[in-house]
């Protein structure tokens, strides 16, 4: 064998053990750096075939070093990959594997080959609320343990979305049952949905033990008196006169009361207080003969003319008037003491509303009334957590208690209260309306399915969901929602129901077996 043969072979076995094992092989000093070394074609026969030809090794380019000693360039997608025992007798044995061991690492070097490393979107602490979809991990959120946190600065709950979307199954299970299971927990309930003649929070009443405080225009059902003791432990005379004129306007289509019928509901309502003190507590047709009546108007007529003092009395007729009616057409609602029925000696409470007519006033009185009444019992009642729940919350959100609502929910921190306010469109609710400073201040906002994409822009408009929410939030699936914490970003949740919580949560009863709402 020539000299010449010789490198040629000492090179061949040089550059096939540097490809191997990846290791620097120092050049052979029999070559000269520059030398260019013949290397044998391979696969001469397929380079014939035109597409296969791109993919045959067809040895080192002509001419050309790498500068250390190499004949060209290793170009590393040339090479097939690790090589595997040949062997197939040991390959069935399980000896199949890489003849070189591979290089050894960290996690902390191999943590880059992760593309993506999702976390739990929430803490463990809190009441489970559903299935993370991107991690599958499980949502927790509660607005109290948030609040004390320091995760949000509001209580106040929103959920909102298009019908049959899920809810009515959400609210239940994580704004009633679940918080019900802790220690110094309660619920009261807005029932307004109506389903089999009842409200569809009857079911989960009577779990607990007790019986709906149902509200009726048969005279069966239970009576809230408007000057209730309770209302005025709530925030005094001052809020009791507020939920009156709330009253009167409601009974008046929503029309705004001037000075003049202010005036005269004032001076009623101190003459009532008056001649009562100490005898029993006052009804509203008590108060009502002293609408118009000129005594107790001699308190105030000093000063004022006798064209002054006509004006003040025709308002005080007016408002008699209106209230009259609104004793007469709504006969056992409001026309005596508080029904002893209604109280919170249960950890659920629910006001079923479900039968009251969604037209005229009698179901945003009965809204009003009873959620004054609830403030000030809650005032007494110290030392416990309550998830309030508003069924379609947009009665109370929208007209003049819109305004006793937002004043109301200024007490929520201090007496221990998370305001739900669940509804179908945010279009419903006025722009300027005091309702909607009642919303935009929520922290805590489950979003279900919009079937119209301005009610997904408000999402982002109004709570910071981001714009790619936007379309999702148009394509969502049943029990499906994107649940927003605070300042964090949204998180696409699937609601978790036990088959226990599927039985007393079906709200779609009446038209599908195991339905959502």
């Amino acid at each position: 064998m020539t000299m010449t043969e010789e490198t040629d072979k000492t090179m061949t076995r040089r550059q096939a053990r540097a490809k191997t094992t990846g290791k620097h092989v120092k050049p052979d000093p029999k070559v000269e750096p520059n030398e260019v070394v013949p290397a044998k074609k391979k696969g001469s026969a397929l380079a014939r075939i035109p597409v296969i030809k791109k993919f045959v090794y067809t040895g080192p380019p002509e001419g050309g070093s790498d500068g250390a000693g190499f004949a060209f360039e290793w170009e590393p997608w040339t090479e097939e990959g690790t090589r595997r025992r040949a062997k197939s007798g040991k390959a069935k044995r399980g000896g199949y594997a890489p003849h070189l061991r591979g290089a050894p690492s960290t996690t902390k070097q191999a943590r880059v080959l992760t593309s993506t490393l999702v976390a739990q979107p929430t803490g463990h602490r809190g009441v489970p609320n559903g299935r993370d979809v991107m991690s599958r991990t499980v949502i927790s959120h509660d607005p109290f343990q948030a609040y004390d946190e320091g995760d949000i600065s509001s209580p106040i709950v929103i959920v909102l979305g298009s019908v049959g979307a899920g809810k009515s199954s959400f609210t239940k299970t994580v704004g009633v049952l679940r918080p019900l299971a802790l220690r110094n927990r309660r619920s009261v309930v807005f029932d307004r949905k109506d389903q089999s003649g009842e409200g569809e929070y009857s079911m989960v009443c009577r779990r607990y033990g007790s019986e709906p405080i149902k509200f009726a225009l048969d005279g069966t059902g239970s009576i809230v008196n408007i000057l209730d003791p309770t209302i005025t432990d709530a925030g005094g005379a001052k809020e009791q006169l507020r939920l009156l004129k709330a009253v009167a306007s409601i009974a008046g289509h929503g029309q705004p009361l001037d000075d003049w019928e202010e005036k005269a509901i004032r001076a009623a309502f101190a003459a009532t207080m008056q001649k009562f003190e100490g005898v029993r507590t006052p009804t509203l047709a008590d108060m009502v003969l002293f609408l118009g009546d000129r005594t107790p108007l001699s308190t105030v007529a000093d000063d004022l003319s006798d064209d002054a003092v006509e004006r003040l009395h025709q308002a005080g007729l007016s408002m008699r008037w209106r209230f009259d009616g609104l004793l007469e057409e709504y006969s056992g609602l409001f026309d005596g003491d508080t029904s002893k029925s209604v109280d919170l000696s249960t950890k659920l409470t629910v006001f079923d509303i479900s039968q009251l007519p969604s037209e005229g006033p009698a179901l945003p009185v009965v809204q009003g009334i009873t959620n004054q009444w609830l403030a000030g019992r809650l005032r007494k009642d110290r030392g416990w957590y309550t998830n309030v729940i508003n069924e379609e919350a947009w009665s109370v959100l929208v007209g003049p208690n819109a305004a006793v609502e937002k004043e109301k929910v200024k007490l929520s921190r201090g007496l221990g209260v998370s305001f739900w306010y669940i509804f179908h469109k945010p279009g419903d609710i006025p722009a300027d309306s005091p309702g909607m400073a009642v919303i935009q201040e929520a922290q805590s906002v489950y979003a279900y399915r919009m079937e119209r994409p301005q009610d997904a822009q408000f999402c982002r408009s109004t709570f910071g969901f981001d714009p790619d929410a936007v379309t999702l939030l148009e394509n969502l699936n049943d029990g499906h929602h994107l649940f927003k914490r605070g300042r964090s970003p949204e998180a696409h949740v699937e609601h978790v129901r036990t088959e226990f919580e599927k039985t007393v949560t079906n709200t779609d009863e009446a038209m599908v077996h195991g339905g959502r709402s």
